[in-house]
């Protein structure tokens, strides 16, 4: 009697792990159910069972980016530096995959780690001295703004690979440098920090201390 091969279990979990090592190379739309039955050994009948289709998967993806946030503790410190410490955690975890930062988009308020954070910003914003519609308003756009921080990163949007992309660099600098310095004085003498920032850590801090002082800016017109 031949004995039959072991049912091979997929965990749903090692899925998502996989569609996000090929989206953080390849984007998104790289990601498909069959390539992924492919990687796993298995049919795309199985993965259908815990994906309904690409859509649902890619949601996993976002929910995943979402679980990744880690939330400061609430301190005794003012709101608008504990709100600071809230966004930093959400662009930390964006920053990990950038390609796929706008997955967490629709996300935010449908997975509990999105509901999570959306009820912790509110809550500063509303101790803050916003209203609860408003502090949903701030709140949405804050988050949306440091979404496209990420996504428009200008090291994650050149190509990957290092040598087409200082060659990509070179010649956008060039294309600045060659501009009329009387006619364009800052631009010129600005030309390598315009086309890529001078620290990247930098660059995403002050995003955020942008998106925060844009926050207390209009609280303080407010009131």
């Amino acid at each position: 009697m031949i004995a039959k091969e072991p049912v091979r279990r997929l965990d749903p979990d090692k899925v998502v792990d996989s569609a996000l090592a090929l989206a953080d190379v390849e984007g998104p739309a790289s990601v498909t159910l069959r390539r992924l039955a492919t990687q796993h050994s298995v049919t795309p009948m199985a993965l259908y069972r815990h994906f309904k289709d690409k859509d649902d998967l890619l949601a996993a993806l976002g929910d995943r980016l979402l679980a990744d946030v880690v939330l400061p503790e609430p301190t005794d410190e003012r709101w608008d530096l504990q709100l600071t410490k809230v966004l930093t955690a959400f662009v930390t975890a964006l920053r990990a995959h950038p390609k796929l930062a706008d997955l967490t988009l629709t996300r935010i308020l449908a997975s509990e780690a999105g509901l999570a954070m959306s009820e912790r910003i509110m809550e500063l914003l509303t101790e803050g001295g916003f209203s609860v519609d408003d502090a949903a308003e701030v709140g949405r756009q804050s988050v949306c703004s440091l979404i496209s921080l990420v996504t428009t990163d200008p090291i994650t949007r050149e190509v990957t690979d290092p040598v087409a992309r200082e060659d990509s660099l070179r010649m956008k600098r060039a294309a600045l440098a060659a501009l009329s310095p009387r006619k364009y004085p800052l631009i010129t003498a600005a030309a390598d920090t315009l086309i890529c920032p001078t620290s990247t850590d930098r660059y995403y801090a002050l995003g955020i201390e942008l998106v925060v002082a844009g926050i207390c800016g209009v609280l303080n017109k407010e009131q």
